[in-house]
């Protein structure tokens, strides 16, 4: 049986007309939601007017704005499937991304307009339209004044696809992720049934919107209940800071990275803040450090770390209050729409706390790859879908993030999860952040290498690592190399690229 897809910004301008949706920083721009329901449907016009269908690809390559919000709502009104484009991205790599989902029109932010110029009739866009984020006098807010607002939701099901995410392409050419209506649908109702935020919430938006965690943990789900989003143009720890303090915006609930989390914790105002508001605080992308955990909590900020990926609408498991601290280190329980197993080589589900590639069923997961079967063969057994990410499920089904299984090594015939060891050297005071890769090594085949970033005015020997690592952890996972770096490589959305990692060390 379908459903149809309802509107949610239209249903909040005609329930909570005068709520505020959204507020924008530092434009300072406010909109209810009577105010967005108007600027959605202005937009889908003017998408209309420039021979947007259903069915038709729309890009945004911009900064944190409510014009992203309302581009992306637009095109679902109109049954268009929007595409997410990161922006830190070069023009080759963002071409084939646009070439390989034949996008009509792209929503470019004004410091990207020299990569507007380098593609601009060199690819398959037949419409750039240009802002600046900020509501001056820009092309997009001149059509919009243009046209008079489409306000009716063309008729949809929840299979229907209304986004494409793209794959960083660290190990070969991005993958189009496939998000349908569906997906969005019912991973909003998982992360409600699992964080339990409510219509007074106040979500602050400083993750990237062209990143499923930015988007669909704080951004979309303040939508999605009525609420209300403050949107940063893009992470900034000072401006955090002061919009977690300011008495105005009244900031319940974020959503960052563990890096994000660490940046904040050494600004050097970090205890003037007033921090009592937050209700609601999310981690995720990757595995969240128990000390980093403990830190935020003496702050009265109690963190529960999620996991999720593009592929299941960021949407998986997360750890509930109620088993904090008790459960610290654990991504918590599967979400009421989704369904995970921890399974080894062979397919077969893993004992109780042994290690395994964790593999997702349920409503949030993708259906496919864009046009991609051999992905898709790939990834998928008998409707699972095989994440490539290592973990363990206790024998009360709290489930425990491990590594990518390419970010694993053997050393002596061992498995070794750089994530484990992270965690251990996070608890050293001179450690600002650190990263563990698998290197080449004689006598075990493989060791471990630690990048380290180091605190102001601290110093490291790798004879001080070993000698932590060695009260915590097994002789196998000690590593034999330490390098000093000012910061670690990282993806916008806050992963550490530990393919650069490996470069570096094997250009050595």
């Amino acid at each position: 049986m379908s459903y149809a897809v309802t509107d949610w910004v239209n249903y909040y301008a005609y329930t909570t007309p005068d709520k505020v949706a959204m507020r924008e920083l530092p434009s300072g721009r406010n909109f209810t939601y009577a105010q967005m329901d108007e600027r959605v449907g202005r937009c889908a016009a003017m998408l209309r007017a420039k021979g947007i269908n259903k069915g038709d690809r729309v890009a945004y390559l911009t900064l944190n704005s409510t014009d992203t919000m309302e581009l992306i709502f637009a095109c679902w009104r109109i049954g268009a499937i929007c595409v997410a484009l990161n922006f830190r991205l070069t023009p080759p790599e963002l071409k084939f991304i646009l070439e390989n989902s034949e996008t009509s029109l792209v929503l470019v932010d004004s410091p990207f307009t020299m990569i507007k110029d380098a593609l601009e009739g060199n690819c398959c866009v037949k419409d750039w339209v240009l802002t600046d984020g900020m509501g001056g006098d820009s092309e997009y807010e001149n059509l919009l004044a243009e046209v008079e607002p489409i306000y009716d939701m063309i008729d949809q099901n929840l299979e229907d696809q209304c986004m494409l995410m793209y794959s960083s392409g660290t190990t070969g050419t991005p993958k189009g992720v496939i998000i349908t209506h569906g997906m969005m649908y019912f991973s909003n109702a998982s992360a409600v049934s699992a964080a339990k935020p409510e219509a007074d919430n106040v979500s602050l938006s400083n993750m990237p919107l062209f990143h499923i965690g930015g988007l669909n943990v704080t951004a979309l789900p303040a939508i999605w209940i009525g609420a209300t989003t403050v949107i940063m143009r893009m992470f900034d720890p000072a401006l955090t800071l002061s919009a977690i303090d300011n008495d105005t915006f009244q900031v319940t609930t974020l959503f960052m990275v563990p890096a994000a989390y660490n940046a904040l914790k050494a600004m050097p105002n970090v205890e003037d803040i007033n921090f009592s508001r937050i209700k609601i605080a999310l981690c995720g992308a990757e595995a969240v450090p128990v000390e980093l955990v403990k830190w935020w909590m003496e702050k009265g900020v109690t963190i529960q770390e999620g996991y999720g990926m593009t592929e299941t609408a960021a949407v998986g498991c997360m750890l509930t209050k109620e088993f904090i601290p008790e459960k610290v280190g654990s991504a918590g329980k599967s979400g009421i729409h989704s369904r995970i197993r921890i399974v080894d080589a062979s397919g077969k589900t893993c004992a109780p706390n042994v290690p395994g590639e964790i593999w997702f069923k349920g409503a949030c997961v993708t259906p496919g790859y864009w046009r991609r079967p051999d992905a898709n063969a790939e990834s998928f057994v008998d409707g699972w879908f095989r994440s490539g990410d290592i973990g363990r499920m206790d024998a009360n089904g709290f489930i425990y993030i491990e590594d990518r299984v390419k970010d694993m090594y053997i050393s002596g015939g061992e498995n070794v999860y750089p994530a484990e060891i992270e965690n251990v050297l996070f608890q050293m005071p001179q450690i600002r952040e650190a990263a563990v890769i698998g290197v080449p090594c004689d006598k075990f085949g493989e060791t471990g290498c630690v990048y380290a970033a180091l605190n102001k005015g601290s110093e490291l020997e790798l004879i001080e690592v070993q000698a932590h690592v060695a009260t915590q952890l097994a002789k196998f996972k000690h590593p034999n190399h330490l390098r000093i770096v000012s910061e670690l490589p990282r993806t916008a959305s806050g992963k550490v690229q530990k393919f650069i990692l490996r470069e570096n060390f094997n250009a050595e």
